[in-house]
């Protein structure tokens, strides 16, 4: 049987195989992302026991299949509160984190981009040159001088995060809206008299959306190793609140004694990003079909 019908070459078996295991991913990962959502909602009611409850009775209880009992299923930490319980909590605190911070950058990038296509000259210079100030500046470093000098704040850690990665947020934005702006259908609305915000908001945004709400999740696992990356140098959540990072920091110092008080946080931090990667990657050929 010949491998080519009306004109068109019949994927291999290997082919097949392939695209299997890539939706199977895709499938995988959107089904944890559910799992992470249900957890941000409910976590409260997910936690068999107040995240900051003390037993020192029974502190390093080993989890489930190690030796532990089903009163701590993920075993306790160094102060016998319950991992699962901190667990659920950290998840809620990093993905709401998280999620502040790029919709912030997204906001403020998309802002300027849209702002240096439309006024260019030196408006657009300005903003290009904050660009790629951002672009080199090593911002892990500058997140330590602002928090150790400002002090610590919920509100702060989450606009500080949020400042991370807005410029390729300006980058996308201008470059889209400037190609948008020599459309046909851009131009017929302005020769209407539309004024520039309607333009805009109504006509630019809707068909440069797509091509955003990727970027935005290409940029939220960067987000997410940012904040747990800071929380387990200590200067991102605070106690009491904790977070995937904060456990991770906590449990480095009991890793031979007690590995799953840092085992259970990074792996949810590795598979949550990783899924979200993939997701973003899906999207992306989805829409952008160039890469078709």
């Amino acid at each position: 049987m010949s491998s080519i019908s009306a004109g068109r070459v019949l994927p291999s078996s290997k082919m097949i195989r392939l695209r299997w295991w890539r939706e199977g991913a895709i499938g995988i990962a959107v089904a944890w992302l559910g799992l992470m959502l249900l957890v941000v909602i409910f976590a409260d009611r997910l936690a068999p026991y107040d995240y900051a409850a003390l037993d020192l009775h029974h502190r390093l209880a080993a989890p489930l299949g190690l030796g532990g009992t089903i009163a701590h299923p993920f075993g306790s930490d160094e102060l016998g509160r319950d991992v699962l319980s901190r667990l659920a909590i950290s998840i809620r605190i990093s993905l709401l984190i998280a999620f502040g911070a790029t919709l912030i950058g997204a906001v403020l990038g998309i802002t300027l981009g849209i702002l240096a296509a439309h006024f260019r000259g030196w408006v657009e210079q300005v903003i290009l040159g904050c660009v790629d100030f951002q672009a080199s500046m090593p911002f892990l470093v500058l997140a330590l001088a602002v928090l150790a000098f400002f002090g610590n704040s919920l509100l702060l850690f989450v606009g500080l995060i949020g400042l991370h990665g807005w410029e390729r947020y300006a980058r996308v934005t201008r470059a889209l809206a400037m190609s948008a702006n020599e459309q046909a259908y851009v131009i017929a609305v302005r020769q209407l008299g539309a004024r520039p915000w309607r333009v805009y908001l109504r006509h630019i945004m809707p068909n440069i959306a797509s091509t955003l709400i990727v970027t935005m999740t290409l940029a939220f696992p960067d987000i997410i190793l940012l904040e747990s990356g800071l929380s387990f140098l200590g200067l991102g959540v605070q106690p009491p609140l904790t977070s995937l990072g904060n456990m991770v920091g906590y449990g480095r110092d009991y890793l031979t004694r007690a590995p799953w008080i840092l085992v259970f946080p990074s792996l949810v931090i590795s598979l949550t990003t990783l899924s979200i990667s993939l997701v973003g990657d899906w999207l992306r050929d989805r829409i952008d079909k160039t890469l078709s």
